[in-house]
């Protein structure tokens, strides 16, 4: 059972082709997946001939056929360089594209994909929960705009955010993603104080 959106239903079908998933609404959906189709990477083939495609996993089946790689949030920095190219697209998050940028030096061709919940935070709204409480540490997905990720103490993937809480162990934490992420780090993390939930995730 695959209690999530719709491309992960359908990524555990490709990676277990003998198995019966199910999903308990085949409408779940999600905005990222949703803004890019396998006709767009086509057409941006055509575009960039010879330049080879990195998908993020968040994209339906129909993207992954039509991609050279694929890759998370966690592997990202490491799938693009093993390419041994010197630009590849990177595809559909843009705001996890740049971010891979200011890693490498390899040229990233976005697409102006986004998710939107991460898309909805400001550096405004990060820097006024510093003011409010100058002792929170700040971490954020990169999927979150450039300008927040700059207010950020850390920036990283699901996995990656989980083991710099555990590592560092501040008195209060900001997570700056889905807001299902607080539960996941105060079960690593229990040592970590409460300081209550916003519209981002907090611990």
């Amino acid at each position: 059972m695959q209690c999530g959106v719709h491309f992960m239903a359908e990524t555990s079908k490709l990676l277990n082709p003998d198995k019966t998933v199910l999903i308990p609404d085949s409408r779940a959906g999600c905005s990222l997946a949703a803004s890019i189709t396998g006709e767009d990477v086509r057409a941006l083939r055509e575009a960039y001939p010879g330049v080879p495609v990195v998908t993020y996993v968040n994209t339906s089946a129909d993207v992954k056929a039509e991609s050279d790689i694929c890759c998370t949030s966690s592997n990202a920095v490491r799938v693009v360089e093993s390419l041994g190219t010197k630009r590849v697209i990177m595809i559909p998050d843009e705001f996890l594209a740049k971010w891979v940028q200011t890693q490498t030096d390899v040229e990233i061709i976005t697409w102006k994909g986004h998710c939107e919940v991460h898309e909805r935070f400001t550096a405004e709204e990060l820097r006024a929960y510093r003011e409010a409480d100058p002792g929170v540490k700040i971490i954020a997905h990169p999927e979150c705009p450039p300008d927040v990720i700059g207010e950020a103490d850390f920036t990283g993937s699901t996995s990656g955010m989980i083991k710099w809480v555990e590592d560092n162990q501040p008195s209060k934490v900001l997570l700056v993603t889905e807001c299902s992420m607080s539960d996941n780090v105060a079960v690593e993390a229990p040592n970590v104080s409460s300081c209550g939930r916003a519209t981002s995730a907090r611990i």
